[in-house]
């Protein structure tokens, strides 16, 4: 196993340096979030329908599903701080040319170019923020960083949605480039100067394409958190639909699902470091838990706002599979924690295409939640075959 973190060092600042990184999250978040209510202003604009809009939502998608592996092997042998500032310049560009785009063919291109570094950046960001801790406080390291995207939900895309119904669509992602580029500043100012990581090379970070503890672990989220997004991305057409609190309510349950997010990924970040293997069981079973309370909840305001609040701090599941993976990576470790959040955009596909299914047969948008509660329990069984492998070879992370 290789270590990734060190004993904090007197000319490191943790705390400036998660908040640099968090701020990367938070720019990052904004922007992949907010697209979906961005969507009834960009269409107009580009002359073409909400339906076709909304493949600009799947290009950022598959960009990060794309982005992840390949900027993984492209950078493996250059410091940290560097890449994540290329990764955010990139980025910061690629939301410039989204804000000027004047065709849907180049606006599809832009996003699909956005979401290119977001695997990469969120894998390399976890290992820096681990790694100026001391391994004790890795867990919580991680949460910090995610701290940014879940905060980015509760503040970030309403900011863009009032843009968008204010000045326009196009300053949302104007916003988003500012914040990445005061990322950049920040890591340029902060995160350690680390030298380049010579034992790391392309082929060393291929390997994690082999290890069976990596791939169960990447399938384990892809399956698992399915699940979580199969329930988000129509829980506004429940409260339409089945829960008939109108459009005015829906505002404030995304809000409360954007708080779910924030203090699930506070509290998890202090368990998983106690408790690594256990956490992730236990987040699963609270998940099908609720997902099979949520068919009923929705008939009622008052009982789908607190539940919706619970289910949001589902979304934490990323922060101890992020840590497992620094265990069982090996030399791979850029590649496998940028890979894990390409398994949660593939989570993101698959959720909601497996509702849609349900919904489409005459279920009602509340069988989401039956829906959401299958993937999370095929997501335990993927972790228990992980850890009955590993346990079974005896693996040092176990």
């Amino acid at each position: 196993m290789t270590d990734t973190t060190i004993d904090a060092r007197p000319d490191v600042r943790p705390g400036v340096v998660h908040l640099a990184l968090a701020l990367g999250g938070f720019a990052i978040g904004t922007s992949e979030f907010a697209a979906m209510a961005l969507i009834p202003y960009i269409s107009p604009a580009l002359q073409i329908s909400q339906a076709t809009a909304s493949h600009l939502i799947s290009a950022y998608a598959l960009g990060v599903v794309v982005g992840a592996p390949l900027l993984a092997v492209l950078g493996a042998r250059l410091p940290r701080r560097t890449l994540l500032i290329l990764l955010m310049v990139v980025y910061a560009v690629a939301h410039i040319a989204s804000a000027f785009a004047q065709t849907y063919g180049g606006m599809l291109a832009f996003r699909f170019l956005s979401g290119l570094p977001h695997g990469a950046y969120f894998g390399v960001a976890s290992l820096m923020a681990a790694s100026v801790v001391p391994r004790a406080r890795r867990s919580q390291a991680v949460a910090r960083v995610m701290t940014g995207l879940t905060v980015a939900t509760v503040l970030g895309v309403p900011f863009a949605n009032i843009l968008g119904q204010t000045v326009g669509w196009r300053w949302g992602y104007g916003v988003v480039a500012l914040l990445a580029l005061a990322c950049v500043t920040l890591l340029y100012l902060y995160a350690p100067r680390d030298e380049g990581r010579r034992s790391a090379s392309p082929l060393s970070e291929l390997s994690a394409l082999g290890n069976r503890q990596v791939l169960l672990t990447l399938l384990t989220g892809a399956i698992g958190f399915g699940g979580f997004f199969a329930v988000y991305s129509y829980v506004a057409s429940t409260v339409i639909e089945v829960t008939q609190a109108g459009e005015a309510a829906v505002p404030a349950v995304l809000a409360i699902y954007g708080v779910g997010m924030v203090l699930g990924t506070m509290i998890m970040g202090r368990i998983a470091d106690l408790w690594p293997v256990g956490s992730t069981f236990g987040i699963m079973i609270y998940s099908v838990a609720l997902m099979l309370i949520y068919p009923v909840a929705t008939a009622h305001l008052g009982t789908l706002m607190p539940l919706v609040l619970l289910i949001g701090m589902s979304g934490a599941l990323s922060i101890p599979l992020q840590s497992r993976l620094m265990d069982v990576a090996g030399d791979a470790q850029t590649m496998a924690a940028a890979m894990n959040h390409s398994a949660f955009n593939v989570a993101n596909a698959i959720g909601p295409a497996l509702a849609a299914v349900a919904i489409t047969a005459g279920y009602g948008f509340q069988s989401s939640g039956y829906v959401g509660a299958v993937l999370s329990f095929l997501g335990i069984i993927c972790f228990a075959v992980a850890v009955w492998e590993a346990r079974r070879s005896a693996r040092p992370a176990l």
